[in-house]
């Protein structure tokens, strides 16, 4: 590759091919121990994501790693067997990056299957699996999954998404927890201890790479990762429970707050599979962002945590015209996108609930009610809208009505609610919060269980089902049961049940 400045290479993207691929030390064996992941698909390519740490759960945060630079290659190949590679390059693992890199691969075939992998040394990393997004096709399937708190239990959910190999998959939020994991308290993965560096909320940039690399030392996780490509979002546990913007909700100053959100965007790139684009800059880190999947569907993925208004102080300021949970920019290119899209489906993806529920569930859309209305008109002038999110720890599947207080109300299209990874360990058929969603006729579907969402498009129809799992805290090999099946044609939107 040419004409790249050198602030590309020292940010573990790609370095010229006259590089020199030995690393100046040997590095400890098992660099590869985070796995491999791959994100951001568009029709020529895709990002590649590796993160050297023989060591990951070592106190310092540093994964065991000397503090030097280190050259990573990298080969992507038309067969898992590497017979037909197709891409080479070499990326720089700098320490100021956690030893991470981010190639991006470019001038590959649309619509197709990739293999990648990495070496180090005479390292060799696993083998990862990736797609183009396809130009031309009538069918795309990806999994949707949030909030996976690796201390409530294991993640049978994410070896079945590997198991699916769907297209891609949407992780719509809290990746990872901040607390402090105590045993006796919230470690309910069983069979697991940690030492005291685990027992304290993060903080700094050195904690928040010790808990991606807890969190990401899970091997279904990273099976997932390396089963399809990625996009992500984030929501508020990959910096502190609830916060909006500046504001923390458990006393840290404003003038602290902002270096804690800093570190922990920081570390938010350096552990997924992120372009270079998305490198935060301080504070402030733009992953709003638009892929279009040929002439199939358009995805939206917003973040509706950085650029909220605070929660609102009474119902006058809750129900206000000005209230926004996207910013006024997001909120334009939102509806720029959807007004622009000639795709049959919209698929929007974020980070919280946007059905309305209860007027004191502020924290989601509900607090936010003047910005929905917004939305939702946007999506009814464009292609059936399917909003994707999580963050509630149940599944629920619901008719999106251009006016939720008027039951005769057009409906533009449905949200898919996925269920938590892990986090709140078993969970039920049925809680207590139940009659709160189901007392609503557009309430189509609600369970408690853990699980994941595997959703087929085609120009045609949307099919989702909703997976669980019987137990999450004992260990990992419960077996998924399929609890719901809905079909959403394209020209009627609508849950029906198959």
């Amino acid at each position: 590759m040419t004409g790249l400045s050198a602030a590309s290479v020292a940010l573990g993207v790609s370095a010229p091919a006259a590089a020199d691929a030995t690393p100046a030390r040997p590095i400890p064996d098992g660099a590869f121990a985070l796995g491999v992941a791959s994100g951001d698909p568009r029709p020529d390519g895709f990002v590649l994501w590796t993160r050297l740490a023989p060591t990951p759960l070592a106190a310092d945060g540093h994964g065991g790693m000397p503090a030097t630079p280190v050259p990573v290659q990298y080969e992507v190949a038309e067969d898992s067997g590497f017979r037909h590679v197709v891409r080479r390059g070499l990326a720089i693992a700098t320490p100021e990056l956690a030893h991470a890199v981010h190639p991006e691969v470019r001038g590959l075939r649309p619509g197709r299957e990739y293999f990648y992998r990495f070496r180090v040394g005479n390292q060799l990393s696993p083998v990862g699996r990736s797609k183009t997004l396809p130009v031309t096709g009538d069918s795309f399937s990806f999994a949707t999954a949030s909030c996976q708190a690796w201390y409530h239990g294991y993640f049978p959910a994410h070896r079945d998404i590997a198991r699916r190999n769907p297209d891609a998959v949407f992780f719509l939020g809290d990746y990872i927890y901040e607390y402090g994991i105590v045993a006796g308290d919230n470690l309910w993965r069983q069979g697991v201890t940690l030492g005291p560096e685990h027992a304290v909320e993060i903080e700094t940039l050195e904690q928040y790479r010790l808990r991606y690399g807890l969190f990401k030392s899970d091997p279904d996780l990273q099976a997932a990762h390396a089963a399809a490509p990625w996009f992500l979002v984030w929501d508020d546990h990959e910096v502190q429970n609830n916060y909006g913007a500046a504001n923390s909700l458990y006393g840290v100053p404003p003038e602290l707050f902002v270096h804690r959100r800093a570190v922990a965007y920081r570390a938010y790139y350096e552990n997924l599979p992120f372009a270079l684009d998305s490198l935060p800059q301080g504070p402030d880190g733009r992953i709003y962002r638009r892929y279009d999947i040929g002439s199939l569907a358009r995805v939206h993925l917003l973040d509706t945590r950085q650029y909220r208004d605070p929660l609102p102080k009474d119902e006058a300021d809750r129900v206000s015209e000005q209230r926004t949970i996207m910013g006024a920019e997001q909120e334009r290119w939102l509806y720029d996108g959807l007004r622009d899209s000639r795709a049959p489906w919209n698929l929007v993806a974020g980070g919280v609930v946007l059905t309305a529920i209860t007027d004191d569930r502020t924290e989601q859309w509900d607090g936010y009610p003047a910005n929905r209305r917004r939305v939702l008109a946007a999506m009814g002038d464009a292609g059936t809208a399917v909003m994707l999110t999580g963050d509630i720890h149940r599944h629920v599947a619901s008719e999106l009505k251009l006016d939720f207080a008027d039951p005769a109300s057009r409906t533009v299209g449905v949200e898919l609610v996925c269920s938590s990874i892990g986090s709140n360990g078993d969970g039920t058929d049925t809680d207590q919060y139940a009659k709160d969603w189901l007392q609503h006729p557009y309430v189509k579907f609600y369970n408690a269980r853990r699980g994941y969402v595997h959703t087929t498009l085609t120009r045609s129809e949307l099919t989702a089902e909703f997976v669980t799992f019987p137990y999450i805290e004992a260990d990992a090999n419960a077996q998924p049961n399929v609890v719901a099946r809905f079909r959403t044609p394209a020209v009627d939107p609508r849950l029906e049940v198959l």
